[in-house]
């Protein structure tokens, strides 16, 4: 299993996300994966990281699709790639429905036939290939000409059966966030490998991103954690993966702990399938940031 960071920069500076990817991958990571949210455009930093930062993995998690048509994004992620000498992973996902209607304006309609159709075109140009498609909400008959172009690999946050079925029929694997160790065991993994197996598809990435701190005072960190990501608990399909968890929130899900409690946990992902991990880093003390940051190195 390969040990990457989920950068915690992302409300900082250009500087900030530099700095954060640089100790990154001096530190020995596989990979550094950036957040679209409310602050900078993940595939533009991408870009500009990746310029300083010559070695690892560079990844979104997860750039929204709906507002972005995909022979756009594809446009984008190219440019991205070639800027970064190939090592993009796209991670694209659906949002959420008060993201992209209440605020968006914009329909969250048949959320699984808008990904099928969405990867039907942003599939074939992420190879390079021309496309040719026409649905019911999508129609593309185009190809893209960008200089030193190569594949990039594409990644989505699936979390329900039928997304997590695209998701192996048409791209790389998933990536999760708020999905325990028991409902990866339970439905995540078995779900989408079954499926690539029925597709004829390659065994798939499955990328899981959690809160993780070495901690003496594990209370403290439990309610950081829920106070910190307490809006994920409120969103309707992080909330179904913690029910399915029986977790009351995303501090349930979280590896806190000493050294040897935080590694056991991370290593017992390794066992249940996860090819990836994630480390959402979040200490409040010094202590805290070093030996999180130390244990995790230890695993590489």
């Amino acid at each position: 299993m390969k040990i990457g960071i989920f950068g915690g920069a992302t409300n900082g500076t250009i500087d900030d996300l530099i700095s954060e990817a640089t100790q990154v991958e001096r530190d020995g990571f596989a990979s550094y994966w950036v957040s679209q949210i409310f602050s900078h455009d993940a595939l533009t930093a991408l870009a500009i990281i990746g310029r300083t930062v010559p070695r690892i993995e560079l990844g979104t998690s997860v750039v929204p699709t709906y507002p972005r048509h995909p022979m756009m994004i594809a446009q984008q992620s190219h440019t991205v790639n070639a800027a970064i000498d190939g090592r993009l992973c796209l991670g694209i996902g659906l949002s959420h429905k008060v993201v992209i209607e209440n605020m968006m304006g914009m329909s969250f309609d048949k959320p699984v036939r808008h990904l099928r159709e969405y990867l039907s075109i942003l599939g074939p140009l992420s190879k390079t290939q021309k496309v040719s498609f026409t649905g019911e909400v999508y129609s593309t008959h185009a190809e893209l000409a960008i200089a030193g172009a190569t594949p990039f690999g594409i990644v989505v946050a699936a979390l329900g059966e039928q997304m997590l079925r695209v998701t192996a029929a048409m791209t790389d694997g998933t990536l999760t966030w708020c999905t325990g160790p028991e409902t990866l065991a339970s439905h995540t993994v078995p779900t989408i490998r079954a499926a690539a197996v029925e597709f004829g598809r390659p065994a798939p990435r499955i990328i899981a991103a959690l809160p993780v701190c070495v901690t003496k005072d594990v209370a403290a960190a439990r309610e950081r954690a829920a106070r910190i990501f307490a809006i994920y608990g409120q969103l309707p399909s992080y909330r179904a993966m913690l029910d399915r968890e029986g977790a009351a929130g995303p501090a349930d899900v979280g590896i806190f702990g000493t050294k040897a409690e935080v590694e056991d946990r991370i290593m017992a992902l390794d066992e249940i399938g996860v090819t990836d991990f994630a480390a959402v880093e979040f200490g409040a003390t010094a202590d805290e940031i070093g030996d999180t940051r130390a244990l995790l190195k230890t695993l590489l």
